[in-house]
């Protein structure tokens, strides 16, 4: 098993127009002392769900007014209660096959540049000898996630290597 988690830190990455991740202690020890001598400390957490670590569920974009597979979000969706389909709670874990595909290292650099799209012609070369299945995870190499600890590079006006339209549609008919 591989994590691919980054660790949370008070300013982390975070895409712009959500919240950031922000850690508080709001109770020291000490602070209240109970009968017996006993204190405990407490925190809070807030965060986006667009900090850190995540993936997106099938409801997070929309096309022309369309959510996955044509539905209007319309009834769909309410403040309090999110998304009624497509929802990232009914994603079941992912426990597949992965297979790392190493453009940084193919085009010769430790990390791809920040305008960098990832094509056919690089996952053709990078996959050779691979025998690419349905249902495996493609782990794309790029030197990125070296930036994490530096939140403004790595987001980068929301810009980072990957795979173009062409690429991600090479991706998608092996069924990745």
């Amino acid at each position: 098993m591989i994590d691919l988690a980054q660790p949370y830190f008070t300013g982390m990455p975070h895409y712009p127009l959500h919240a950031p991740y922000l850690y508080s202690m709001s109770k020291k020890h000490g602070e209240h002392v109970n009968p017996g001598g006993s204190s405990s400390a407490a925190e809070a957490i807030a965060l986006s769900t667009h900090v850190g670590t995540h993936i997106d569920a099938l409801s997070h974009f929309s096309c022309n007014g369309k959510l996955h597979g044509g539905e209007s979000p319309e009834g769909l969706q309410s403040y309090a209660g999110g998304m009624e389909r497509f929802s990232v709670d009914t994603i079941q874990p992912i426990f597949r096959r992965g297979v790392l595909l190493d453009i940084a290292r193919l085009m010769g650099m430790d990390v791809l540049p920040v305008d960098f799209e990832i094509t056919p012609r690089q996952l053709d070369v990078a996959s050779e000898g691979i025998a690419i299945q349905a249902g495996d995870v493609e782990l794309l190499r790029t030197g990125w996630s070296r930036y994490w600890d530096d939140p403004r590079k790595f987001i980068s006006q929301v810009h980072s290597p990957g795979p173009g339209l062409d690429g991600a549609r090479w991706l998608s008919a092996r069924g990745i």
